[in-house]
């Protein structure tokens, strides 16, 4: 019996996925999916911040379409929508939510419903920007990738998937993207529970994140041990194995689990 399977039926456990664009939280996300939920894909679900865009005015539109609106800007997204969806499905209850279309930058007609799992993962770049929505997880990851990476591939995904020409995005990274990610996204980084250099690639910080939300899920770690302590040289254990992540207080540069 594998170790998902094992995994008994409780309160959803909300784990928060943050770090600035194309740092790889969706590929974190999916690569704790499929650890977790291996045998069992109800085992996790996956909410993204993108479905929380709110519906832009015919002049935000014009906007958008020129690289001129800041969809990294907290009054992008519809936060009361966000709450009351994550608290809903903290609660266990089955919810629905619309796709956003970042072509025609509109909401999809495309409706997802999420039904109620034992893991719930939220990424995006401002999930903990709102307090309200911040305090709903029981784990906040934030996803450290350097700047160059995220842009190169920022660049190969909205040319790619979004139809936009190096122009456009290069105006739009360096005009609105990056003075949000500094103002609005980076400061929340001291509210994660654990940093995660480079990302996906990091094999050992996947290992025992996945590790110890199994063991939270069985029942054999309490979920209050996991959050680290407000001292500066404060960290958290897993199983025995003392992590190299960093906490809220300390650099994420100075170590590094390779």
């Amino acid at each position: 019996m594998s170790s998902a399977s094992k995994i008994r039926n409780k309160k959803p456990f909300l784990i928060g996925v943050s770090g600035g664009t194309a740092s790889g939280k969706s590929t974190v996300c999916q690569e704790i999916t499929n650890r977790v939920g291996i045998d069992n894909p109800k085992v996790v679900a996956i909410v993204t911040q993108d479905s929380f865009y709110r519906e832009l005015t015919d002049d935000e539109k014009k906007r958008a379409f020129v690289g001129n609106f800041n969809f990294d800007h907290p009054d992008a997204i519809n936060q009361q929508l966000m709450l009351q969806v994550l608290t809903d499905l903290k609660a266990g209850k089955a919810v629905s939510v619309s796709m956003y279309d970042f072509r025609t930058h509109s909401k999809s007609r495309d409706v997802v419903i999420i039904e109620p799992a034992d893991v719930i993962l939220v990424e995006g770049i401002l999930i903990f920007y709102n307090q309200e929505i911040r305090d709903l997880f029981d784990m906040k990851l934030f996803v450290d990738t350097d700047p160059d990476t995220r842009l190169a591939r920022r660049v190969q995904r909205d040319i790619n998937e979004r139809g936009r020409t190096l122009q456009n995005i290069l105006h739009q990274y360096l005009n609105l993207v990056k003075p949000a990610y500094e103002e609005f996204c980076l400061p929340t980084k001291k509210y994660a529970d654990v940093i995660i250099p480079r990302g996906a690639e990091n094999k050992v910080a996947i290992d025992l994140i996945v590790q110890h939300i199994l063991e939270i899920l069985r029942g054999g770690v309490p979920v209050l041990n996991f959050r680290h302590s407000s001292s500066p040289n404060s960290g958290f254990s897993m199983n025995g194995v003392e992590n190299s992540f960093k906490t809220s207080s300390q650099r994420s540069d100075t170590i590094r689990p390779h």
